[in-house]
């Protein structure tokens, strides 16, 4: 994927105040998913490749980002984004954001 370099898909204004568990990072991250593919959400694994196996290119990836910042609260950029290449890659991301 390429995205204009050093531009944020969302600028979170704090993070949560409790940090999530991987598990729960996973089950909204496969909610978001979900609802943005119509993937089911028992899919959406640590291990899946968003191209390959669950064939998100690049436009819906900007898209899943998006809702994950704003459901997150947490700062995403597209050369970080870029760099998501499985589902874990996304969740352990989201998950040392928290802080």
């Amino acid at each position: 994927m390429t995205f204009p370099r050093g531009v944020g898909l969302f600028v979170s204004e704090g993070n949560n105040s409790m940090a999530l568990s991987e598990r729960e990072i996973l089950d909204g991250l496969a909610e978001i998913i979900n609802e943005e593919t119509g993937l089911a959400v028992e899919t959406i694994q640590l291990g899946k490749h968003f191209a390959e196996d669950l064939a998100i290119d690049e436009s819906m990836m900007t898209v899943i980002a998006e809702h994950v910042g704003a459901k997150f609260r947490v700062t995403l950029r597209y050369a970080d984004v870029e760099r998501f290449k499985k589902v874990g890659d996304a969740v352990a991301y989201i998950q040392a954001a928290q802080g």
